[in-house]
């Protein structure tokens, strides 16, 4: 399976962002949780990599934090990193969830279309 491209770079971008805090504003904190969310998105990224289907990790990983990235926005007011990191997170379901939806509704589809040939047999 091709690596989820995706996800990865999300779990790049959130282990930066930590690493960045540490640089610029000396916070510890910011670099433990980037490093710790990034590591958890990319071990998500592999698993999601391995089977499409296998996004649960990936997905919870991310809500957590945008979470938390959401409510440092709300109180702070600052796009900078929270906002963007809330906003990213809106990108990675949309790119996580779509195809299991698309996936859901063609099963729907196969699942109808096989009851009416039974139905149509019935009949006949």
């Amino acid at each position: 399976m091709p690596l989820d491209i995706a996800s990865a770079a999300y779990a790049v971008t959130i282990a930066a962002g930590g690493l960045l805090g540490y640089v610029k504003a000396g916070s510890v904190p910011s670099l433990a949780a980037g490093l710790a969310f990034g590591s958890v998105m990319g071990i998500g990224a592999y698993q999601t990599s391995q089977n499409p289907d296998n996004y649960g990790l990936s997905l919870a990983t991310s809500t957590v934090l945008a979470g938390l990235m959401g409510y440092r926005f709300a109180t702070s007011g600052k796009f900078m990193p929270a906002g963007l990191v809330a906003t990213l997170r809106g990108d990675i379901a949309e790119l996580m969830c779509v195809p299991v939806f698309v996936k859901y509704i063609e099963n729907r589809v196969i699942i109808i279309k096989s009851s009416t040939n039974v139905i149509h047999h019935g009949r006949g």
